[in-house]
C-alpha cells in the first residue's frame, strides 16, 4: 500500500486548493498516474462546476492514455446526478486499470455506490490509502454529514497575561498584522462567520475579507433582544447578513432578520446548516465562544497569544487541555486545539 501513498498525498494537496470555493461540497483532487508518471490531474475548483475526475480527465490531450492507468483520488467518485453528472461514469469510459481512494463517501447519496459501480465493470478499486489523513483533510464534510450541522471554529486572540480586551472592551490590536492577515484567509475559507450582538455593537466590524484574496462569508449576528445598532458595517458591503433575533422576521437588501423563539444553539446552528453554511468561524465576544465551549459544540479552536499584558482585563475564554498544537507568527504564537467529542 505504501506505493499509493505519494499519489494519494498528491491528491490532498491539489484538493486543499478548492477550500473557501466549493461551498459544502468536499474537498477533492485527482491525479492519473500510467508508467509511473502523472499524465494528468486536476481539483474541485468550484461548487457547482467539474469535479476533480473531470478536471484531470480534461488536463489529458490524449485521452487512450487514460485506459490500463491507475486514477488517484482522495475520495470516493460521485455516483449520482447533482449539479454535475455523476463522476463515476466519465471514469469507466475511460477504462482505466484501477482507481484508488483515500475516504469512501459519508454521503448517503453515494456512499460506497460509487465504488460498487467501479467494480461492477471490472475496475480494480482500492480504499483506505492514507485513510485517517484524507478524514482530517475533508473534516468540515465528514462532520456535516455525521451531525447535520455546521463545523465550528473557535477564534480569539489574547494577551500573554490572558485578556481578550481591556476592561473598556478595547481589543485593538492584540495580535500582530500577520497574525490578522491569517484571519481573513481563514473568513475566505468559511461558509459564514459569527459574532454575538455586543462585539458587532462594540466593535463594528466588517467581517469580510480584506486582507487576502477570497470570498466573503455570510454574516451571522446572535441579537436575541433586538439590541443590534443601525448604520452599522454589517449592514453593508456585498456580503449577507443574518440575525437572529426573537421579534423580527424580514429581509432588507442583503440582510435578513430571522425570527426564532429559542436561543438554543443547536436549533440555531440547525437552520443556518439548512441554509446551506456548512462551516462558521466564530470571532466573538467572549460570552458567544463561551457558550459554544459549555454547550460543547466547537470543533476547533484557533487561538492568538501574543507577548502583550493588559494587566487588567476582560478574561478569555478558557479550554482546559493539554492537547494543541502551535507555531510562532513573528512574536505571537498560534495555538490549535482539535475537539473529537
Amino acid at each position: 500500500m505504501k506505493k499509493h501513498n505519494k499519489y494519494i498525498n498528491r491528491t490532498f494537496y491539489l484538493a486543499e486548493k478548492g477550500l473557501g470555493y466549493v461551498l459544502s461540497n468536499p474537498l477533492v483532487g485527482c491525479v492519473i498516474v500510467k508508467n509511473n508518471e502523472i499524465i494528468g490531474e486536476g481539483f474541485h475548483q468550484k461548487y457547482g462546476e467539474a469535479h476533480a475526475e473531470i478536471n484531470a480527465i480534461n488536463s489529458i490531450k490524449e485521452k487512450k492514455q487514460i485506459e490500463g492507468s491507475s486514477i488517484y483520488i482522495n475520495l470516493e467518485p460521485c455516483s449520482h446526478h447533482g449539479k454535475t453528472p455523476p463522476c463515476v461514469d466519465s471514469l469507466i469510459k475511460f477504462k482505466p486499470k484501477e482507481v484508488i481512494i483515500s475516504n469512501i463517501d459519508p454521503n448517503p447519496s453515494v456512499n460506497g455506490r460509487g465504488i460498487k459501480k467501479l467494480r461492477d465493470n471490472n475496475i480494480e478499486v482500492i480504499t483506505g490509502i492514507l485513510e485517517d489523513d484524507g478524514k482530517f483533510l475533508n473534516r468540515r464534510f465528514f462532520y456535516n454529514h455525521k451531525k447535520n450541522l455546521p463545523y465550528i471554529i473557535l477564534k480569539w486572540a489574547e494577551t500573554k497575561d490572558g485578556f481578550i480586551a481591556r476592561e473598556n472592551g478595547d481589543s485593538k490590536w492584540i495580535s500582530n498584522e500577520m497574525s490578522r492577515s491569517y484571519v481573513h484567509r481563514w473568513r475566505s475559507q468559511q461558509d459564514g462567520i459569527l459574532v454575538g450582538v455586543e462585539t458587532a455593537n462594540k466593535d463594528n466590524p466588517r467581517l469580510n475579507v480584506r486582507n487576502w484574496n477570497g470570498n466573503h462569508p455570510i454574516r451571522i449576528i446572535l441579537d436575541p433582544n433586538s439590541r443590534l445598532k443601525e448604520n452599522l458595517n454589517i449592514h453593508e458591503g456585498p456580503n449577507k447578513t443574518f440575525i437572529y433575533n426573537r421579534r423580527l422576521d424580514k429581509e432588507e437588501g442583503n440582510v435578513k432578520f430571522i425570527k426564532t423563539k429559542s436561543f438554543d444553539l443547536d436549533l440555531i446552528l440547525n437552520d443556518v446548516y439548512s441554509k446551506g453554511i456548512s462551516s462558521i468561524l466564530v470571532e466573538g465576544g467572549t460570552k458567544t465562544i463561551n457558550y459554544f465551549i459549555e454547550k460543547n459544540l466547537w470543533n476547533e479552536a484557533r487561538i492568538f497569544k501574543s507577548n502583550i499584558n493588559f494587566i487588567k482585563g476582560i478574561d478569555s475564554p478558557k479550554i482546559n487541555t493539554d492537547k494543541y498544537k502551535y507555531h510562532n507568527i513573528l512574536e505571537d504564537k498560534l495555538y490549535i486545539i482539535q475537539n473529537n467529542a
